[in-house]
């Protein structure tokens, strides 16, 4: 058998996951841009219905993916007389995994997680003085540009990362730069903010902090 076919059609599937995956991107700066400018919240509710919409699409487009890279699998394994039918066998296999889906799934989608991630980061930047006691206006500003500050540079940040465990953010290059270094010798990086007891810190565990960003980017045009 040739499965010459099957691999180009698990391509162009693949393919479309990374379509979804940049149209999830897409929906999330939406989203950041429709509370920067303030707008309903309706609106920025709906960009969250979009947001599941696409983890939905994600997540049958796996299964599919899954469906047909077991079925090849299993077939490979077989006697040439004992070949079952490929696509019923995949079709099984897909209803399989559908049939255990559940709305947990869709909230543990890691480009959704990252959009709420950071739509509350953006509120907290934003609206958050709505929320808290009312102190001098100086005091405030003074303590949310110290938030703008790389605690390994000590100057303003320009691509803000933050670290998923510890929620810590720090300048892109820099970060990178110690988890590199330490890891030539072998050793681990402890957060470089002062008073933070994390003393593991990996590349994989940071995100962008596009909501830190935008706020940062916005001081510097005033």
């Amino acid at each position: 058998i040739s499965f010459n076919a099957i691999d180009s059609a698990l391509s162009s599937l693949k393919n479309c996951q990374s379509l979804i995956n940049s149209g999830m991107d897409v929906a999330t700066q939406v989203a950041l841009d429709l509370v920067e400018s303030f707008n309903e919240e309706e609106d920025v509710n709906n960009m969250e219905k979009v947001m599941l919409e696409y983890a939905t699409m994600d997540r049958q487009l796996n299964h599919y993916i899954k469906a047909f890279e077991e079925t090849i699998n299993q077939v490979k394994r077989e006697k040439p007389e004992n070949l079952p039918d490929l696509e019923n066998l995949a079709q099984e296999k897909f209803l399989e995994m559908e049939s255990k889906n559940s709305d947990s799934d869709l909230q543990m989608n890691e480009k959704y997680m990252y959009f709420k991630d950071q739509l509350k980061e953006m509120k907290k930047q934003y609206h958050g003085n709505d929320t808290i006691e009312q102190i001098d206006e100086d005091i405030a500003v003074t303590r949310s540009q110290m938030n703008f500050i790389c605690p390994i540079t000590q100057v303003t940040m320009k691509r803000p990362v933050r670290n998923k465990v510890c929620g810590h953010t720090y300048e892109e290059d820099a970060i990178l730069e110690i988890i590199q270094t330490q890891k030539q010798k072998k050793k681990k990086v402890r957060c470089p903010k002062m008073g933070c007891s994390h003393v593991d810190v990996k590349g994989s565990d940071l995100v962008p902090d596009e909501a830190l960003k935008r706020v940062i980017d916005s001081q510097n045009k005033q």
